[in-house]
């Protein structure tokens, strides 16, 4: 899936759409997409600028938005907007840097009404960089 079919399904735009790429898609049960992290990105120049790292907030964010690609292919939920409900078991293990290819995954294991809860990791060549368990609002 590509960045303009990606804007087809989330409200997101640059700069804070945070994936480039939908790889692997289930509606409603998961997915798998990329960012290629460049040294172009805004937050690299306050972030730090002698040793560029990706913010951490910002790898839940792309998991989240990959989340979000995930729940809103569903039929009923087309049109709408995931929201963050909570951030749970949020746990950094490794920097992302100018150059990473940054893998997102999220599963979603429960999902009731508008609500969705998916188990998401972020790895850099198969090295676990970020995993949380978030939860999505449906509005």
């Amino acid at each position: 899936m590509t960045t303009k079919e990606i804007m087809e399904i989330i409200p997101h735009r640059q700069p804070f759409l945070l994936i480039d790429t939908i790889e692997e898609l289930e509606p409603g049960v998961r997915a798998v997409g990329k960012k290629c992290v460049s040294y172009n990105e805004p937050y690299f120049a306050g972030h730090f600028p002698t040793e560029p790292v990706m913010p951490g907030v910002l790898i839940i964010e792309a998991l989240a938005q990959v989340g979000a690609v995930a729940i809103l292919s569903l039929e009923e939920n087309k049109g709408k907007t995931a929201y963050f409900a909570a951030i749970n078991r949020a746990k950094f293990k490794g920097k992302v840097t100018p150059g990473d290819v940054l893998k997102l995954e999220i599963a979603l294991t429960k999902i009731k009404g508008p609500m969705g809860i998916g188990e998401a990791k972020a790895t850099v060549d198969g090295k676990l960089v970020a995993s949380a368990e978030l939860t999505f609002a449906i509005g």
